[in-house]
């Protein structure tokens, strides 16, 4: 940020951190000593921009992922306009989905595709239902997501906050609760 950009109160988003990904593993282990089970479902969710560009880039992070035969990635496209690529994996195999979503944000990253990017999904299942980690792209932070099956468009607050409990020490929460957006429609969920 420049002089003249503090001085007119502008200000640039910090660059993620997406090697916290990495941490997801520890937080799985947690959650699976609570009784939360990795579904081997995880996902990307970005705005799609027009043009070939970034879909040169979207192809060539797939067929990264296409490189292993255990996983699977398929591409969705939900109600809000918003495009998610799924992957799924083995569901023991939490560091090697966590390797894949690595690679898909960074290759959109150094691509320049940054500021399209919104966040990445590692899913959990748990007493019949999931429960997504969610990480914010633009803040570096988790949150938990967990739909209430037994109402359309409801969360489940108390189970979210029983799982930000159990890994605030694993990875890094976002803090301000609005920033904690539900994600109807996200693949595995």
């Amino acid at each position: 940020m420049g002089f003249l950009d503090g001085l007119l109160g502008r200000s640039k988003p910090p660059k993620a951190n997406l090697d916290v990904l990495f941490s997801v593993p520890q937080a799985a282990l947690t959650l699976q000593a609570e009784g939360f089970a990795f579904s081997g479902h995880g996902a990307v969710c970005f705005r799609d921009a027009e043009g070939r560009a970034d879909d040169e880039v979207i192809a060539s992070a797939q067929e990264m992922i296409r490189t292993d035969p255990t996983a699977t990635v398929e591409m969705h496209h939900d109600e809000f306009g918003f495009t998610w690529l799924e992957v799924v994996r083995p569901s023991g195999d939490v560091s090697g989905l966590v390797t894949d979503l690595h690679a898909v944000n960074s290759t959109m990253a150094d691509q320049g595709f940054d500021t399209s990017m919104l966040c990445s999904t590692v899913v959990f299942e748990y007493e019949g239902r999931r429960l997504a980690l969610v990480y914010l792209f633009k803040r570096g932070t988790f949150y938990p997501f967990v739909p209430d099956p037994s109402a359309a468009r409801r969360r489940d607050n108390p189970t979210e906050l029983r799982v930000r409990a159990l890994v605030e020490n694993d990875v890094p929460i976002e803090q301000d609760l609005g920033r904690w957006l539900a994600i109807w429609g996200a693949p595995g969920l």
